[in-house]
């Protein structure tokens, strides 16, 4: 299982699917790791829809994460859990969490991915690189440079994330990035697994050349 790219579902983006649904298209395009991102739903409801989404995702051994809620990624069997910076702290997660169990943080700078990497985390996510409407609270962008000094800073994989699309998902990768992460790139876009596909494509075809 891997990063190269990892689609976080969005319903409304995607005009009214459901999380599993989305994740099936994403996966049928060739997505290595799906996250379950909701805000508005609340947790009984959101481990109901990552019991299904674990379903989904294991029956084509792809990664399984939950965004936010560590109880939650643990109660439906998910692979591991995406903290964010204003989210429970890594070692916190990692103190309850099982041995084998992936934990994921946001970071915005190298200073960030080092304490989160000493703190448990399995892989850093540079938040955002670009301007991004999906995730409005995502804060200053880290931009080119500041992939570069992440991955100079630690040994776990690094995926971007922000305002990523096809149009420099290279430059990205080229920076350094062992993975992308995506919402309006792929699960917006009118046909997903499509999308997923062309997307899948570049990052490999990038990762291949450099």
């Amino acid at each position: 299982m891997g990063y190269e790219l990892y689609v976080i579902t969005d319903p409304t983006l995607a005009g009214g699917l459901s999380h599993e649904e989305i994740a099936r298209l994403a996966i049928e395009g060739g997505a290595d790791a799906i996250q379950l991102r909701d805000k508005k739903c609340d947790k009984q409801d959101l481990v109901a829809t990552g019991r299904r989404m674990r379903k989904v995702t294991r029956d084509a051994s792809v990664l399984f994460v939950v965004n936010d809620w560590l109880d939650v990624a643990l109660s439906c069997g998910a692979d591991g859990v995406h903290l964010g910076q204003s989210d429970l702290q890594v070692h916190e997660a990692r103190a309850r969490a099982p041995r084998e169990f992936i934990i994921g943080a946001s970071v915005s700078c190298a200073a960030d991915a080092i304490l989160a990497v000493q703190q448990g985390a399995d892989y850093v996510a540079a938040s955002p690189v670009f301007p991004t409407a999906s995730k409005p609270d995502a804060g200053a962008t880290c931009g080119i440079a500041g992939i570069r000094q992440i991955k100079r800073a630690v040994d776990v994989p690094v995926v971007a994330i922000g305002g990523i699309g096809l149009h420099n998902v290279q430059e990205v990768l080229e920076a350094g990035a062992d993975g992308i992460a995506v919402i309006s790139a792929v699960v917006a876009q009118p046909d997903i697994t499509r999308a997923a596909r062309e997307m899948k494509k570049r990052i490999v075809d990038s990762l291949s050349s450099r």
